[in-house]
């Protein structure tokens, strides 16, 4: 009697705290929303490397932090900078957010703020080097170097810049001299800009060698490639109309204009890239003698050590074969061929191959040929020494290298499939353990990877930053800063995650369940099915709250129990998970969804008529494919963003998992949701950006006309001027429609 006394008082005790847990708004968890950075985004520190030491940057001043006992002490002061500005007639600075120190142990620090770019000396009290760039730059590719022999003959701080100007590249020397690389650059011939639509790992058109004298810049022609027709509403900002109404001859025209983007489609003519070098020095350019470009892809570049060679992995257009060659960096002439590798589906080379600090004669290269992605140790004539990391597991990305231990630096779900932790290997294979064990970690490491900063999360670790020293037999690790979590203030639902069999009834995938706020097992609740499944991304993992997306805990909150499940086809998991969708895109990762399914139906609060689910790009694909594959599963849909026909999609991209519409013609056919169209049965949203570069409106309008055709009825929402993804505001008018399409269609 005392016991159950005693819980009643406790019970009373809580219920007011309980009580003050709040409930989200959307602009809690949506990115753009007005309170989402002070609700839903934990406290953050800004940290940066000067050498060895750790700076925080903060808004009025750069403190160091002594990675013993985590005590900070001023290094320089915005009031101190800003004093050196004025002095010279320069803009003012309100903040160190954007600092950067690019010389180790010397007292210089770089500032961008905005047109001025200004490297100051703030022992001397005195700028070092500036410059004023037009506003309309792009595609800047700064390097920071010390008396660089042809740049200078003395050992001072050298700064220069490789950047575009529609479409054409410029380089910015120390002294100031501004270099025209190209003066033909056109949305047709594109010079130093990312080049086969960003896939390969491709993400700039310039590479500067180490001693920042030669730059390395791709040249792109797309003239043969066909034009999408992107849609131009912008008005003009005033319109004048004479007395009758009618505009001026003045006055630009309120029509609409078409924004021409050159976009390879499946099966179609792709353009041609070449490979240049640039010299500043003498103001000549040559390009590599790599032949007739047709059909070829020239990929992850890097430089030899003494800048002297340049190296590039070449691939051919079904990308199942490829190459590691070696060029002349004077003359352009391709010197040898170090090895080639190929696989019977694909082969997708991603990261340039990358010196050994301490042995110019040694790089280490990533492949997955043994089924996961992993470090291997090759020599300069080719030779594989030795595969330094082994398992079913992938290295996710090399940070670096500590110099003088002779380790490489790198984050692999090693330690589990759902974390992402940082490991150190020895040339012999051995394999050590840095920081924490558990969560989702992001290291940066110190020019000498002697140390890094380990900013992570885990399920019940907002955000944790620790300094972590990497020399030692047992690393030492600071524990910095701990963040507190900003959803402790507010109802959040229980999160649970799990695996399920796939479809094959072998693999074993992981899913998240999240179960509505309030939660009542004794209720039947409709389940949405949040989907991606495409290569190349995940949703489940152990960073905070098990990787959920605000507009999850939104739609629990409202009552709804949301599910999702990284199907075969998604990352880290190995080439035979990915492969499994070879040739047939969404129809294994549609099983696997659907194992998904059976399981949420079997849970006796879930009611398996109000069935719902969304997914954005792949994810909208998957969604419409599900919408008219699996007719009678689901009752409501958003699909955002979706390919609809694989024919319709780029070449790198769609050629890769999918060959070409010539070579695999089923393939296509099976998988087109134009053919599907006629299944339609509950109700689809389909949602698209109004200037989508990446998976074009044809899509969706195709679908639409599709649908007519069939009579079948979806419902369309278009986002005029935006591309893939809505941001800012719009992101928050999306979720809002999003939402209330399954308030009136689900729940």
């Amino acid at each position: 009697m005392k016991k159950t006394f005693l819980f009643i008082i406790f019970a009373l005790l809580t219920l007011p705290i309980m009580a003050q847990k709040k409930q989200f708004t959307i602009n809690d968890l949506i990115p753009g929303g007005s309170t989402y950075y002070q609700n839903s985004v934990p406290e953050n520190k800004n940290l940066a490397w000067w050498g060895d030491e750790c700076i925080e940057l903060d808004t009025d001043e750069c403190c160091l932090i002594n990675k013993s006992n985590g005590k900070t002490t001023t290094l320089i002061t915005l009031q101190q900078l800003n004093s050196i500005l004025s002095a010279a007639g320069k803009k003012n600075i309100q903040h160190f957010y954007y600092a950067t120190f690019p010389y180790a142990e010397k007292p210089f620090v770089f500032i961008d703020n905005g047109k001025e770019q200004t490297l100051i000396d703030w022992k001397a009290n005195k700028i070092a080097w500036s410059t004023t760039l037009d506003a309309s730059i792009s595609n800047t590719d700064w390097v920071f170097a010390m008396g660089n022999g042809q740049q200078t003959t003395d050992n001072s701080p050298q700064v220069a810049l490789a950047y575009t100007i529609n479409h054409n590249l410029y380089v910015l020397t120390a002294d100031g001299k501004k270099h025209p690389v190209s003066s033909d650059g056109s949305i047709d011939l594109t010079y130093g800009e990312s080049v086969h639509r960003d896939e390969f790992g491709i993400s700039k058109g310039t590479y500067w060698n180490p001693d920042g004298t030669l730059l390395a810049f791709y040249k792109m022609d797309q003239s043969m490639v066909s034009k999408y027709p992107q849609l131009d509403i912008a008005m003009p900002d005033e319109w004048v109309p004479t007395d009758n109404g009618q505009q001026t001859t003045d006055t630009p025209s309120r029509c609409a204009t078409t924004a021409p983007d050159p976009y390879p489609m499946a099966g179609e003519t792709s353009h041609k890239v070449y490979v240049g070098i640039f010299n500043p020095a003498t103001d000549r350019t040559i390009y590599l003698n790599t032949g007739d470009p047709t059909d070829r892809y020239f990929t992850n570049i890097a430089w030899s050590p003494d800048g002297k060679k340049l190296y590039l992995i070449e691939l051919n257009r079904d990308q199942n074969r490829g190459s590691l060659d070696e060029y002349d960096a004077t003359t352009g002439e391709k010197l040898r061929t170090l090895f080639t590798e190929s696989n019977d589906k694909y082969f997708e080379p991603h990261t340039p191959i990358q010196f050994l600090p301490w042995d110019d004669t040694k790089f280490i290269y990533q492949t997955r040929k043994d089924g996961y992605n992993h470090i291997y140790l090759y020599d300069t004539d080719g030779n594989c020494l030795k595969q330094l990391t082994a398992g079913s597991y992938e290295v996710i990305k090399v940070l670096g290298f500590n110099k003088a231990k002779k380790t490489i630096l790198y984050t692999s779900n090693e330690q589990d499939l759902l974390q992402q932790n940082v490991f150190k290997v020895d040339m012999k294979g051995k394999r050590t353990l840095l920081g924490n064990a558990t969560g989702w970690h992001n290291a940066t490491l110190s020019e000498s990877g002697n140390y890094f900063y380990d900013n992570y999360s885990s399920p019940n670790i907002a955000r944790h930053i620790d300094i972590v020293a990497t020399s030692s037999a047992k690393p030492a690790s600071l524990n910095y800063f701990a963040a507190s979590n900003p959803w402790d203030a507010f109802q959040v639902p229980e999160i649970q995650i799990g695996t399920l069999k796939a479809a094959d009834g072998v693999t074993d995938l992981y899913y998240r369940l999240i179960l509505p706020t309030n939660f009542d097992p004794n209720k039947k609740y409709p389940a949405i099915v949040y989907v991606y499944g495409g290569p190349h991304a995940h949703n489940i993992d152990a960073s905070r709250n098990w990787g959920t997306r605000g507009w999850d805990i939104w739609m629990a909150q409202k009552g709804y129990v949301m599910f999702c499940l990284d199907n075969r086809g998604s990352e880290h998991r190995g080439l035979s998970f990915e492969q499994a969708t070879f040739r047939q895109l969404g129809a294994e990762e549609m099983k696997d969804q659907l194992k998904g399914v059976e399981y949420l139906k079997s849970l006796p609060y879930i009611d398996g008529n109000r069935l719902g689910v969304h997914g954005w790009s792949f994810g909208g694909f998957m969604t419409t494919s599900l919408m008219t594959t699996y007719p009678d599963v689901f009752k409501a849909a958003v699909a955002g963003g979706p390919v609809i026909d694989w024919r319709f999609y780029e070449v790198m991209y769609g050629e890769r998992y999918m060959d070409t519409p010539q070579s695999n013609p089923e393939g296509y056919r099976s998988t087109s949701l134009l053919n599907k169209a006629k299944n339609l049965k509950g109700r689809l949203l389909v949602i698209h950006g109004g200037n989508d570069p990446v998976c074009v409106p044809q899509h969706t309008f195709s679908f639409m006309r599709a649908c007519i055709d069939a009579d079948t009825y979806p419902d369309l929402f278009i986002y005029p001027g935006d591309g893939h993804n809505m941001a800012g505001s719009d992101r928050v008018h999306l979720y809002n429609v999003i939402t209330r399409y399954f308030e009136d269609h689900l729940k």
